[in-house]
């Protein structure tokens, strides 16, 4: 950064540029995740309402194995922080 610990204009429009970047890739983590999940756990015949105790379960193991990947993925890329 330049003197003062005051970006420049150059220097803001990188982390404004990383940052919007960083929004799309969670957006587009969360979309897949939801797809995902919803493909896998969801009946096509919708009979309730709300979700059923399988189905909450289902969820639940789908997002949690989701994150576990994610972040073998990440690590085995040499990216050692957490999606999000």
């Amino acid at each position: 950064m330049a003197a003062g610990n005051t970006p420049s204009a150059f220097e803001r429009e990188q982390i404004i540029g990383m940052m919007e970047k960083e929004m799309e890739y969670r957006v587009e983590m969360f979309n897949k995740l939801t797809h995902t999940c919803f493909n896998k756990c969801i009946e096509n015949k919708y009979k309730d309402s709300e979700l059923n105790m399988g189905e909450n379960s289902c969820i639940d193991r789908c997002v949690s194995k989701y994150w576990q990947v994610t972040n073998l993925v990440g690590q085995l890329l040499g990216n050692n922080r957490p999606p999000m």
